[in-house]
């Protein structure tokens, strides 16, 4: 008997909620002085602000949430710190909100717990008014499991009260830039939603403090905007991007007719595209924007057929390419970060998978040994360049001596969980697969007094998996991951075994062409009634009840099986296929607790 059943990812931070709580983890934040929320518009209503009530069922009255870690961080994209302020900085994560350090990065204390969203796109300190802080948010990193944001915030008091203060509907945010002399002026460069078209995109201009918003350069409902910057010595000078992309379960599409490059030289009232004069032809995909420190010159950063780093010298009227290295152009939709010096005109930083650092504009790059891969933001304090915040898929961290040492991303438990799961022994551990890092299984009490780094460890599978103690022994665990890995870990021995259904590779092929379609999030249930029998959800329903020596399909195809939905991901421009976008394909597995044997999934397509 089969049922299908609807599974949203959730973005957390592990926590245990128990009634009694003896301990805490060493580096638990502080949560009993939360300012309460500021007022939003008024379009707004008080319920719709409120937190989420708590349980009334007596049964919960005493539970309460403990952090229990671990204390690694998780994808963020922004960060900015205070002009010679060594000491202040804040960040947004796209799966924990807004966090602010006062001790130069040592410690991290959350700032958005109240609000309505967790996931931030961008977020900017106020240059000539340091305690006005603009938060941006919804990521524009349009990954298949992101969560979208309810628009710019905005705090007064250094992020201790927030007002929502509109472009509700923006639902992703690329960036958000405050003028260097002007607290009241902002601009917001918002993508909109990712799923399908809306006319609240492009770029939005604010005179007032965000009181008001007048949409400034738009093209069309398919196409936002994706990145925007000020002319150091002339804020009346600005380059934005606007890029046409979308989104569906089955696919994405970066570029399109409706991308380009926009110069403005009267603060944002009109705007001229810039076109020809050594860029390349279109179509355009993503563009990332930077004015150097001195003079007339611009980078662009540019996804095309032929494209790369570009660079003008005079304001725009020319350009060259400087740089055409492919490695600029990895999953373009994800990256074209690129930030410029704010003191030396001829260094230059792009951010991909790798950190990358230019000493002569451009022409040539080295890469910067950074904490963690997967590099999206990087704030430098225009009074000290060595001195610069950096944002990536583990975290943020501060460098004070130009990237040959950076602060840890050890202190920030913002990591993204698909899954989480416990075993049955005392104490309880529990198991989760963290995004672009590990999985991990955590003690929920120690004899130490406090959970720290010794009690937790890695389990196999990988970042996106399900995780499956087998509970008859902790020491095994099953863990997944994506493209259909499946390992047996063994904590005795520290092995870890390969037990997929299938060998295949399927990176950079689409769903069509395999013989097993598996989901990147492929479930991996033990059975309630035997341990030992493992089902694993594809196209099919596989099971084992050998520990993954041998599996066979259960089931026939249980999908729709459009073929339309399974072609290779990616385009007009480049290719992205690594599994996100499978599509028909099981999503959710359950056998009954009381009938052996009556198992129930879910697809994504219904």
């Amino acid at each position: 008997m089969f049922a299908s059943i609807r599974v949203w990812l959730s973005s957390l931070v592990l926590l245990v909620p128990l009634a009694a709580l003896p301990q805490t983890a060493t580096q638990n934040p502080e949560r009993s002085h939360r300012p309460v929320p500021a007022q939003t518009e008024p379009a707004k209503t008080d319920d719709q602000n409120a937190a989420p009530k708590k349980p009334e069922d007596p049964l919960f009255k005493g539970m309460q949430y403990r952090l229990i870690g671990p204390f690694r961080g998780g994808r963020s994209l922004t960060a900015a710190g205070i002009a010679g302020d060594p000491t202040t900085y804040y960040f947004g994560a796209t799966g924990g909100g807004v966090w602010k350090s006062n001790d130069g990065a040592i410690t991290w204390t959350p700032l958005f717990d109240e609000q309505a969203v967790s996931s931030i796109g961008s977020l900017a300190v106020a240059p000539s008014e340091p305690s006005t802080v603009y938060v941006g948010s919804g990521e524009a990193c349009i990954r298949g499991n992101i969560s979208h944001g309810d628009g710019v915030y905005k705090s007064l008091d250094a992020g201790k009260t927030w007002k929502n203060i509109g472009l509700r509907d923006s639902r992703a945010i690329g960036k958000l830039i405050v003028h260097p002399t002007n607290p009241n002026v902002v601009f917001v460069a918002a993508l909109g939603h990712p799923y399908g078209p809306n006319t609240e995109r492009g770029v939005f201009r604010s005179t007032d403090g965000g009181t008001s918003w007048q949409r400034v350069l738009y093209k069309d409902e398919n196409t936002g905007a994706i990145d925007i910057a000020f002319a150091p010595h002339n804020p009346n000078v600005l380059l934005a991007s606007l890029w046409e992309a979308r989104r569906t379960p089955w696919s994405l599409t970066s570029g399109g007719p409706g991308s380009g490059l926009y110069y403005s030289n009267d603060g944002g009232s009109t705007w001229k595209q810039l076109q020809k004069h050594g860029l390349p032809d279109g179509p355009y995909g993503r563009i990332g924007v930077a004015f150097g420190a001195s003079g007339d010159r611009m980078y662009a950063l540019i996804e095309a057929k032929q494209g790369g780093l570009y660079r003008s010298d005079d304001g725009g009227e020319t350009w060259t390419l400087v740089n055409d290295n492919r490695s600029f152009q990895q999953r373009a939709w994800y990256y074209m970060h690129i930030i410029a010096d704010p003191q030396d005109p001829e260094t230059v930083y792009i951010l991909n998978v790798d950190f990358y650092k230019s000493t002569d504009g451009g022409r040539s790059f080295n890469k910067v040994k950074v904490p963690h891969g997967d590099n999206h933001g990087l704030w430098i304090d225009p009074t000290n360049s060595r001195r610069m915040i950096a944002s990536n898929d583990g975290g943020v961290t501060v460098t004070y001596d130009g990237g040959k040492t950076w602060t840890s991303e050890n202190n920030q438990p913002t990591a993204q969980f698909y899954h989480v799961a416990a075993d049955n022994r005392y104490p309880y551990y529990l198991y989760g697969s963290q995004q672009d890092n590990s999985s991990v299984a955590i003690a929920t009490r120690s004899d130490s007094g406090s959970i720290d780094r010794p009690d937790w460890y890695d389990v196999g599978g990988g970042e996106a998996g399900y995780i499956a103690p087998y509970l008859p022994d902790p020491n095994i665990v099953y863990a997944g991951d994506y493209e259909a890995l499946i390992t047996r870990f063994d904590k005795r021995t520290g092995q870890v075994k390969n037990i997929s259904v299938h060998p295949e590779i399927s990176d950079g092929s689409g769903a069509e062409k395999l013989e097993h379609r598996f989901q990147w999030t492929a479930p991996i249930v033990l059975s309630p009634h035997d341990p030992n029998t493992i089902y694993h959800g594809g196209e099919r329903l596989f099971k084992t009840t050998d520990s993954g020596m041998h599996w066979e399909a259960i089931s026939p195809n249980l999908t729709r099986n459009d073929k339309s939905k399974q072609q290779t991901s990616g385009g007009p421009i480049n290719k992205d296929d690594t599994g996100t976008e499978y599509y028909d394909t099981i999503f959710a597995v359950a056998e009954s607790p009381v009938a052996a044997g009556q198992i129930w999934v879910g697809t994504d397509d219904g």
